[in-house]
This record gives structure tokens, C-alpha cells and sequence, in this order.
């Protein structure tokens, strides 16, 4: 009777748990990720690529860009990380690094961002690949990359332009080969001649 009783009761405490278990909230956007996101992305929108840079606060964004990025990288690994939103901005926060490294995590968390159902971390993901890719002597695939260089100005090579085709671009948000040509295009005519 007494082990009757028990799993009885037993059963009562499963009903009751269970249904507030599926109710848990999901987590929470970790705010200081989406601050420094938001801090990374407006130094950015101050740069006017058709004017020469002011020298010193590009050297201010490196280092602040370096600040956040060991900030975020402590975050991740205590796991305060845990949305799609802070996996995608984490992403963007190590798309703007220094060494192949950086590169490679930016594309794991961006790919962390999509399984986790931001689609919108699709474009982020191509460009990660590609920038890793460019820094280890490869060419970029999906054409994300723009560059100067001094002797020829504005390019994209090395690229491999044959690899992907542009079906997978769409699914990927990354714009099309003919799209990005126009882009390069305007980049060159916007360079002023010597």
C-alpha cells in the first residue's frame, strides 16, 4: 500500500512539473552582446569609404574592435552566449578581426546563428567563409569581399567565381555575380584618377 501510495504521488508531481517545464521562457538576448554590436556597427556607418581615413580613429576602431572581441570571446566561453541574435552578433564582431582565427569562429558563430533559425546570419556565414578563405591564401566563393589594392584598386580577387552558382547565392542572401560586378564597377569609377 505504502509503495502504492508512492508512486501515486509520484505520477501527481510528474503531471505538475511536466507542464511547467514546457512553459520555461527561452533565453534572453544577452544585452552587453547586442550593446557592443550596436557600438561596432555605428563606428562603421561613420566611415565615408570615399574619403581618405582619418588615420587615428581607425586606430581607435582597431582597438576598441579588438576590446570587444576579447570581451566576446570570454562571454562564449561562459557560456553567456546562447541566442541566435548573440551568436549573429558575436559574428559580426569577429568578421572585423585581424587573423584567420577570428574569421573561423565569426563563421561558426554565424552558422550557430542560423541553426538556431536567424536566417538573416545566411549572408554573414558566406562572408566569414569567405574573408577566412582570403586571409589563408585561398579565394573568397561567394564574392563578399571587396579590397583595394594599390596597384590595381577596388577587386574581389582572388575568387573563385566558378565554385558556387548563383542559385546558391540567392538562398545564401549573398547578391549575384552580375550584382556584384556592378558593385566593383562603381567602386572603380568612384576612385579618383592620379
Amino acid at each position: 500500500m505504502m509503495r502504492t501510495a508512492w508512486i501515486a504521488a509520484l505520477g501527481c508531481l510528474t503531471v505538475a512539473v511536466g507542464p511547467a517545464l514546457a512553459q520555461t521562457p527561452s533565453p534572453e538576448d544577452n544585452r552587453e552582446m547586442a550593446a557592443m554590436f550596436e557600438a561596432d556597427q555605428a563606428i562603421r556607418t561613420a566611415i565615408d569609404p570615399a574619403k581618405l581615413p582619418d588615420m587615428t580613429a581607425i586606430r581607435r576602431m582597431i582597438a576598441e574592435d579588438a576590446a570587444r572581441r576579447t570581451r566576446a570571446e570570454a562571454m562564449l566561453r561562459e557560456g553567456s552566449l546562447t541566442t541566435a541574435e548573440d551568436y549573429y552578433r558575436a559574428a559580426f564582431l569577429f568578421q572585423h578581426g585581424s587573423k584567420p582565427a577570428d574569421y573561423l569562429l565569426a563563421h561558426s558563430l554565424a552558422m550557430a546563428a542560423v541553426a538556431r533559425g536567424k536566417t538573416e546570419a545566411n549572408w554573414i556565414a558566406a562572408a566569414t567563409l569567405d574573408r577566412y578563405l582570403m586571409q589563408i591564401g585561398q579565394p573568397q566563393i561567394y564574392g563578399t569581399q571587396y579590397l583595394r589594392a594599390k596597384e590595381s584598386g577596388p577587386t574581389m580577387d582572388p575568387y573563385d567565381r566558378s565554385l558556387i552558382p548563383d542559385s546558391l547565392r540567392t538562398t545564401l542572401g549573398v547578391p549575384l555575380q552580375a550584382e556584384q560586378l556592378k558593385k566593383l564597377d562603381a567602386m572603380k569609377a568612384s576612385v579618383p584618377k592620379p
